[in-house]
This record gives C-alpha cells, structure tokens and sequence, in this order.
C-alpha cells in the first residue's frame, strides 16, 4: 500500500514538472521565439504557450517595445585607466584635430524578426558599437573641427544624430540583426582636454561676435525705421503745407480779382484804392504782431523818453 502511494506521489510530480516545463507566459509586448533541438519552430505572441516539455522546447521571450541602449564612444574613466593608450572616440577630423565623441545608440526589436535578434543576441550589442564606431570616424573625418565641434549635435543639414540613424540601419542591415536603430543622443562632443580650454576660448569670441553682430543689426534696423518715420512725417508736414499754400494762394488770386473787379466798377475811385491799402496794412501789421516783429511803444517808454533801440535785436517768436 505503501509502495503505491509512493508510486503515485512520484506520477503526480512527474506530471505536474512536465506540464510545467512545457507551458510559458508570454507577456503582452513580448514575442516568443521557440527553439526544439536549436531550430526555430515558432514565434507565438502574448498569452500561454504549450510546447513539448523537458527541455526540448527552448522558449525566448524578448520584449520588442523595450528600447535597448549601446553607449559607443569616450570614456573619461577608462581613458584614466588605460594610461598611454589611445582612448575610444579619440577621432581625428578632416582638418587634422582630434575630438573627443560619445553617442547613445537607441535601438528596438522588429516585431516579425525577433527569431533573428534571439539567434544573434550574443553579439548584436559589439556589432552595433562597430558599425558605430565606423559611421561616426566617417563622419567626423569630412568636416572641420570647428563644424564637427560647434554644429555637429543638430545645427548641420546633415547632423550627427539622424545621419547615423539612417546610417547604421544600412551598415547593420547585412547581418540580420532583427533590430531598427531608432535614435542617436550625442552625450559627449568635446576637444581633448589638453586643448578644451583654447577651443571654449574660440567658441566664446564667435559667440560675442555673433552677439555684437545681432546688436548691431538690431541697432541699425532700429535707425532705419526711425528714419523712415522722419522722411513719413517731413513728406507728410511738406504735402500738408503745400496745400495750405496753394489753397491760400488760390483764396488770394479769387480775392484780387474781387477787389480788381470792384475797382474797375468803382471808375477807378482813389478812396477804393486808399481802402485797398489800408486793408493790407492793417493785415501786414497783424502778422508782424503775431511774429513778434510789432510791440507796443508804451512797453519802449523810460526815465529819457521813448528808447526803441534793441541790441541785440529782439529774437523772432
């Protein structure tokens, strides 16, 4: 009796590590890629997949949402450490002057290839940093340093970060990685340390004089306007004054063929003329008055008489 229960203890656990070993949980954004003696047999998605147990379905779950990093470049640490060793991302310009480069690959699974990511994931990482490290001397070496240095993070047509997106989708597609690059962040960008402080001294005069420039710009865009709304306000002042003059003008003209006609109907009278001449005097001392030409003799008078001499002469108002 004994002995069969045992037996039966021993069935039930059997059963219950087969069924374990033959059943898996894929996640949701999670593919399945199962492997039966090595050969890929089938790439389930979420939920339970029931294979064959002990073993003999080996069964990779791979999150195809998940960005995966690969940092490439200079290390400050390991140069320290290396000693007289050519640090990574030491690279060489077009112009012949060395810079400092560390980037952060960003790179995610495609879906319908995640069986060729799992057959290549030992070494997907190292292939990535090569094609990496290839794309970015490529890069630096046909620009200057001040353009590789000053432009290089995203001011360029053709900056770093999306051309070696694009670049390394290319130079990785060869090896059947199942991935696609999806960003480049450049973290590090500097000239060797030996030199930083006279390339920040170079960076910071182009700086002022772009500053100066744009102040100088602004100034004389400034100027312009207000020129321009002088000559606006003169051409507008001489329209207005022309017209003042010409509808006076006219107003005269119509005025002296008035009086002109009077005359002639008058059978030249000499009192129509003495009127005339009055009238204009009395009109021409108005404006003297109003110019300040014309005073009042009492304001003239003194303890010796009447003194109308002015020196120096009484400005006009």
């Amino acid at each position: 009796m004994k002995r069969w229960l045992i037996l039966s203890a021993i069935v039930v656990v059997l059963l219950v590590v087969t069924v374990a070993s033959a059943v898996t949980e894929i996640k949701p954004g999670e593919r399945g890629v199962v492997r039966r003696f090595g050969r890929i047999v089938a790439t389930p998605g979420p939920g339970l997949y029931i294979g064959l147990p002990w073993g003999i379905d080996r069964v990779d779950r791979e999150r195809v949402s998940r960005e995966r990093r690969v940092t490439v470049g200079f290390d400050a640490r390991k140069a320290e450490d290396d000693g007289q060793k050519v640090p990574e991302g030491l690279l060489l310009t077009g112009d012949h002057n060395l810079i400092n480069i560390q980037v952060v690959i960003g790179y995610t699974l495609e879906e319908d290839e995640v069986a060729k990511f799992v057959l290549n994931a030992d070494r997907a990482d190292a292939l990535i940093a090569r094609a990496a490290e290839a794309a970015l001397a490529q890069w630096n070496a046909g620009r200057a340093v001040d353009d590789v240095l000053l432009f290089g993070r995203g001011a360029l047509p053709d900056n770093l970060p999306p051309w070696m997106a694009r670049e390394l989708d290319v130079r990785l597609a060869p090896y059947e990685l199942g991935i696609r690059v999806k960003k480049v962040d450049v973290t590090l960008l500097d000239p060797p340390m030996e030199v930083k402080s006279a390339f920040d001294a170079v960076a910071q005069a182009k700086t002022e004089i772009n500053t100066r420039v744009n102040q100088a710009e602004q100034e004389a865009a400034g100027r312009l306007r207000a020129a321009e709304a002088t000559i606006f306000r003169s051409e507008r002042q001489t329209a207005a004054y022309r017209n003042e003059q010409l509808l006076q003008a006219r107003a005269e003209a119509d005025n002296f063929l008035k009086r002109l006609e009077q005359y002639r109907q008058s059978n030249d009278n000499p009192q129509y003329l003495a009127g005339i001449w009055w009238d204009e005097v009395s009109r021409l001392f108005s404006k003297m008055r109003q110019n300040g030409r014309l005073d009042l003799l009492d304001h003239h008078l003194g303890p010796n008489g009447l003194d109308i001499t002015q020196i120096p002469a009484l400005p006009k108002k």
